[in-house]
């Protein structure tokens, strides 16, 4: 990075970081200064015991360290986290939004923008428990809509499990718009769940972003059950929920722009089918849990290469668990070659779902780059089978392999697990 603009960003970010009105700075993206064990550094305001810290939470795509400095102990670490050179820092202050990008030859880009009705910053809490989205304890509409939670915020029993999976997802939903750059625009975020059940991810993620974050949002949920979509509807109605909508569509045939592509649990091809619709519209980021994983276990044998995983695969439930790893390593892989950064991560404990693997993709990488499609064509040819997604996807995807065909696909029906969402 030229000398002149390292230290135009590390003036700049200083500036932000001990301002008394800072409100968050979030350092992700590719770094420009070699590897580095962190995917994503946020560093945000905190009171502990009455006096104000700058708390650095640290990402590597698995778990999170954090760590509270005192603003006069902070620049050393502060220091360490610019030198890094993350590609994008996003900085928030009650005064303006600061969008601060690295090119790949260390040319610094500045975006600005006033924010328009500035106020006195609000240092968060601290608290050894951690910190919810929607926390317990809280009068809360939507968990009260719900059935989670009763008018004064206490989580029912019965209802905890389902309480834990909604702000472990949007914990995740939050990083990942964080990730994608999507906060802070003039227009609102567009989302898509694609195979919403019965919609309760849906409705915390509309409820999330328009009424506690106060970030504009578009969201708009699709099913082929007609009975639950039908549900979902009437709850939202109900709620005055503007800018949430439902339709009774096909995963593929749903007409939306989206920034933003959900597929929570849905199951089997379904999961392929919004990867697919995802790719199509553009999306910067995609959030899946995957369930059901039944078509390659159909397809994978114990021939060729993979003969000597023969002691594995003749046991059902072994060969499954196996299916299910490969298929969702084909998918992380086919969002990287089409130009995504992709994680596989646990969404929630398996003590909660079984189906707790969250495929998180980013866009904004290299698109075809050689040695993702070196490991798809080595992973295909060793088991012998052709995932649904490069069906699906056709010449989106097969334009970047050697020597594939895109075969037509029909008779296909997407489908969604719903006692999972």
């Amino acid at each position: 990075m030229p000398i002149a603009d390292a230290a135009t960003l590390s003036e700049l970010v200083t500036q932000a970081v001990f301002a008394a009105d800072f409100r968050r700075a979030t350092f992700a993206g590719k770094p420009r200064q070699g590897p580095t064990a962190w995917q994503r550094v946020v560093i945000r305001p905190v009171t502990i015991r009455g006096t104000r810290h700058l708390q650095f939470s640290y990402f590597d795509g698995r778990k999170d360290i954090t760590h509270n400095h005192l603003p006069e102990s902070a620049h050393r670490p502060l220091d360490v986290v610019v030198a890094l050179g993350f590609a994008g820092v996003h900085l928030s202050t009650d005064r303006e939004e600061l969008d601060l990008r690295l090119t790949k030859k260390g040319k610094l880009l500045i975006g600005r923008k006033t924010v328009s009705d500035s106020g006195t910053v609000a240092t968060e809490p601290h608290n050894r428990v951690k910190e919810l989205p929607l926390p317990e304890g809280r009068a809360d509409h939507l968990l009260a809509a719900l059935g989670i939670a009763d008018a004064d915020g206490r989580i029912r029993p019965t209802m905890r499990a389902k309480f834990r999976q909604i702000n472990e997802f949007l914990v995740h939903l939050r990083h990942g718009l964080d990730d994608a750059r999507l906060l802070g625009h003039d227009r609102p975020i567009r989302i898509l769940d694609a195979g919403s059940g019965s919609g309760y991810l849906t409705l915390a993620a509309h409820h999330y972003l328009n009424d506690i974050l106060t970030v504009s949002a578009e969201v708009v949920g699709v099913d082929i059950n007609a009975e639950v979509i039908r549900k979902s509807a009437e709850r939202s109605h109900q709620l005055g929920a503007e800018g949430l909508s439902f339709a009774c569509t096909p995963i593929a045939n749903a007409q939306v722009e989206a920034d933003v592509v959900l597929a929570l649990h849905a199951c089997d091809t379904a999961t392929d089918a919004a990867l697919a619709q995802a790719i199509r519209c553009g999306a910067k980021l995609i959030l899946s849990v995957p369930c059901c994983h039944h078509h390659l276990n159909a397809s994978i044998r114990p021939e060729g290469a993979a003969s000597v995983l023969r002691p594995i695969l003749r046991h059902g439930i072994l060969k499954q668990r196996t299916a299910d790893i490969v298929t969702d390593a084909f998918r992380a892989l086919a969002l990287r070659i089409l130009g995504y950064r992709t994680d596989v991560i646990e969404f929630i404990s398996p003590e909660h779902t079984a189906r707790n693997l969250m495929i998180r993709a980013v866009a904004g990488a290299t698109v075809g780059e050689t040695a993702f499609v070196t490991e798809w064509q080595e992973l295909r040819q060793f088991w012998n089978v052709e995932p649904y997604l490069e069906r699906i996807l056709g010449e989106t995807l097969t334009r970047w392999l050697p020597n594939a065909t895109s075969p037509t696909l029909a008779g296909t029906r997407d489908g969604e697990c719903e006692t999972q969402r």
